[in-house]
């Protein structure tokens, strides 16, 4: 295997849409078992049932005009349950699928149980190459195409996965986690990565297009080392006091966890920057309480889905925002290449 939390990512050759562009906006939904997040990895917890309810989310996709893209995982692809939802959405044009690899629920199952092996891209290559062959594989069985979109499960590519990518003909990643750094956990570290595309791999021919996600406030360049020494103060809430004196927030454009003020932060703040791309995302689970940890109750149900309503209105009226996909993304990127 390798080291675990020795993949550090960065960015070169930015990519920009011009700055008179309107903002586009991608949904990405990693489409996966129900399990415990707090847990080991468990090869048994395959359970597909929230899939089942995943129109409370597709009902309001559909209403704003927005084709979102579902990356979905082994037991998700591979079970009647899990892909049947999503077959007619797909075959309806209303949205797109891609590959999303969960090692400890997708054969071959040839490593040892461990948080870090959850990290795909610690895995030895031909390990890492087989499950996500099998992935593309059960997808073309049930959807009847090989997906070219692919993000990585947990955010976790590592030294091996572009030219994985490129073999099994993916020419699109989802995976960058900015400004994130899971290296305590055995992940990877993208604390120096910012939320915009860039092409990658050896060739240059796969367009990764990141989470988007920050750090916001008057802090400016010395936002990550405030950060991090407020992680270390967290005993006197420092992250807190910080947040309140607007000097650096590290905010995500997610429904989990964040509100719709946080949302609104973290775009004007890229888009004052020069960013054009943005992506929502989310875990598909979070549509039944008690699946994670973001909805335990009906009433944080309703809340979880008011902040998708509130962040459209928001960027399609008053951001002058249009819908996109990964594959459009793509599309323009490669026509200035």
């Amino acid at each position: 295997m390798h080291n675990p939390g020795a993949n550090v990512f960065t960015q070169q050759n930015v990519l920009r849409l011009p700055a008179e562009s309107p903002p586009q906006l991608m949904v990405v939904i990693d489409t996966e078992e129900e399990f415990d997040w707090s847990a080991e990895p468990d090869r048994n917890a395959v359970g597909v049932s929230a899939m089942g309810q995943i129109n409370r989310v597709q009902d309001i996709f559909d209403h704003y005009a927005i084709v979102p893209c579902y990356v979905i995982d082994y037991p998700v692809a591979s079970q009647e349950d899990g892909f049947a939802p999503l077959r007619d959405i797909h075959a309806d044009g209303r949205c797109e699928i891609g590959a999303h690899l969960h090692p400890w629920v997708n054969p071959p199952f040839d490593e040892s149980l461990s948080r870090s092996n959850m990290y795909p891209g610690n895995l030895d290559r031909d390990l890492e190459l087989a499950k996500l062959r099998n992935l593309r594989d059960a997808i073309e069985e049930n959807f009847g195409f090989r997906p070219t979109i692919y993000k990585a499960g947990r955010y976790g590519l590592g030294a091996n996965t572009a030219g994985i990518l490129q073999e099994l003909g993916f020419d699109i990643d989802l995976s960058f986690c900015p400004p994130v750094d899971y290296r305590e956990d055995g992940g990877p570290d993208y604390s120096d990565t910012v939320a915009e595309p860039h092409w990658f791999g050896a060739d240059e021919n796969i367009l990764e297009i990141p989470v988007t996600g920050a750090f916001v406030g008057w802090a400016g360049r010395a936002s990550k080392s405030l950060y991090n020494l407020a992680g270390q103060l967290r005993a006197f809430k420092a992250p807190g006091i910080l947040s309140r004196l607007s000097a650096v927030d590290r905010l995500m454009l997610s429904p989990e966890g964040f509100d719709s003020r946080d949302h609104i932060k973290v775009t004007r703040s890229l888009y004052r920057q020069g960013v054009r791309t943005f992506t929502w995302s989310f875990h598909s689970p979070s549509v039944v309480p008690g699946f994670t940890p973001y909805v335990n109750n009906t009433d944080e149900l309703e809340a979880f889905l008011n902040t998708f309503r509130t962040y459209f209105d928001f960027f399609f009226n008053e951001l002058g925002g249009v819908a996109s996909t990964p594959t459009r993304i793509r599309e323009q990127m490669e026509a200035v290449k």
